[in-house]
């Protein structure tokens, strides 16, 4: 019996995944509210009962494939923030994360961005404590910045971190909706344009100094 148990389960993970996999593309493709658990079986290749036998509804699908890359992202910049490096250097490792994610799977972060991140009247208010927990760990790494004298204290740690979350998801959209060049060198000079538009005008009198004089960001 406990030779059984790992292929089954493994079997069971695997049928789950082409589940989720397929259900990204459908809501990429149609939005979620316009299609149904039968396109997403039909995706899959599965009967429909299926779909309903690891999920309860297709609003769970999307709450899976939303909590399983934002756990990972607020994994990502726990991780950077742990490092000793400035605050630059974060904020770009933060951003190359983004970036790199649709980079791979860009089907996946439109589902994130079109039908949870921006839907502010469903699933982006049911999980909006999830979603400030990376606005408040961004606005952290600001708010040492700030108290080492790196950024201004003038613009609120918290407006700052919004709008450098802001700035990579408005990119994010131009690449959804063909607005902006998507090739490998547009993705690369995506990171650092993003950093410097926030942080150019976070940077303390300072630390520009300090940056004209080395040549390189801190």
């Amino acid at each position: 019996m406990e030779r059984d148990r790992t292929p089954r389960t493994q079997a069971a993970q695997d049928k789950r995944r082409l589940i989720l996999d397929a259900a990204v593309r459908v809501f990429a493709r149609q939005g979620f509210h316009a299609c149904r658990v039968a396109d997403i079986a039909d995706e899959a290749g599965v009967a429909y009962g299926l779909v309903y036998h690891y999920f309860a509804s297709k609003d769970e699908v999307l709450d899976t494939l939303f909590l399983e890359r934002w756990n990972v992202m607020l994994e990502l910049i726990r991780d950077v923030d742990s490092r000793d490096i400035g605050p630059r250097d974060k904020l770009y490792a933060i951003a190359a994360f983004i970036v790199d994610s649709y980079r791979h799977d860009p089907d996946l972060m439109k589902v994130i961005i079109v039908e949870v991140t921006r839907a502010a009247n469903s699933f982006g208010q049911t999980h909006l404590a999830r979603i400030a927990e990376a606005y408040d760990m961004i606005a952290d790494i600001v708010t040492k910045a700030q108290n080492a004298g790196v950024f201004k204290t003038e613009i609120s740690a918290r407006f700052a971190a919004m709008a450098y979350y802001g700035a990579i998801e408005q990119v994010l959209t131009g690449w959804i909706f063909g607005l902006l060049p998507s090739d490998e060198e547009s993705f690369e000079i995506a990171k650092g344009m993003v950093v410097e538009t926030v942080c150019g005008g976070l940077d303390s009198a300072a630390s520009r100094v300090d940056v004209a004089a080395s040549g390189t960001p801190i």
